[in-house]
């Protein structure tokens, strides 16, 4: 556990959202909210968060869609007891269980209508590994894509929905996960700024989906050319989203 010295009180949406994250281990950002808008989910529908974290996304998705069934599942203890409290300070249903994605527990054996997912961007022995080690887990792959993948399509109901959020370079292993159970594929690209290569993309798929494969315009996050100053600069779209709680159009 966490003690109150080692936590920041931060604000998504706008404020809307109250969070507690340590503040030297694995702190989120815009990841889990643009995740959470990609999200086609309805009242009364269940979702299931791989790897929730302190439960940004899945907190995100709920205050936007109210009465969802949620579950999240978390491999380290702290984080999981984060989520809680997140929740419960929020005024969210969440039910958060402890575990690993590759041994899914017990409780979470049953079917959803959607899982989303924002894996580890890095992968296994590159890079220079993080000080904290809680930070390192959530952010260095241990488990492989692919079985993050295939986890998300077992817990889906025919028809649901999975939707992830990587790194565009790991786009070719994500795609190659999918098939054949997972059609009807969307991928957005997300770029930093117009004319820019996309840095992360956000994938979405259908099971048992037989539409054509779609590649969507970039969704461009800041205005102008360079960062100008002491402020974010969000384009308007990326604004509606990640102050407004606002969605990605449906079908992305």
């Amino acid at each position: 556990m966490f003690g109150p010295d080692e936590l920041t009180d931060d604000g998504f949406l706008d404020g809307r959202l109250r969070i507690w994250q340590p503040r030297a281990g694995y702190r989120a950002a815009t990841d889990p909210v643009l995740l959470a808008a990609a999200v086609p989910a309805r009242a009364r529908q269940s979702v299931l968060e791989l790897g929730c974290g302190a439960g940004v996304a899945s907190l995100c998705l709920g205050l936007r869609v109210s009465g969802l069934a949620q579950a999240g599942l978390e491999l380290q203890p702290a984080y999981a007891a984060l989520a809680r409290m997140n929740a419960a300070r929020n005024a969210l249903a969440l039910e958060v269980v402890e575990g690993d994605l590759a041994a899914m527990p017990a409780d979470l054996r049953r079917p959803f209508d959607h899982v989303m997912l924002n894996p580890p961007y890095f992968t296994a022995g590159g890079g220079t590994a993080a000080a904290d080690a809680g930070r390192e887990t959530a952010q260095r792959e241990a488990t492989p894509l692919a079985v993050w993948v295939d986890a998300a399509i077992r817990r889906l109901h025919p028809g649901g929905h999975m939707t992830l959020i990587i790194g565009a370079d790991r786009l070719p292993d994500v795609l190659a996960g999918c098939a054949p159970r997972l059609g009807s594929l969307a991928v957005l690209p997300l770029a930093s700024r117009a004319g820019r290569a996309a840095g992360r993309v956000i994938v979405q798929g259908r099971k048992g989906g037989r539409a054509a494969f779609r590649l969507l315009a970039p969704f461009v996050l800041h205005d102008g050319n360079s960062h100008d100053g002491d402020r974010d600069s969000y384009s308007s779209a990326a604004a509606q989203i990640l102050r407004d709680g606002g969605s990605f159009p449906s079908g992305l």
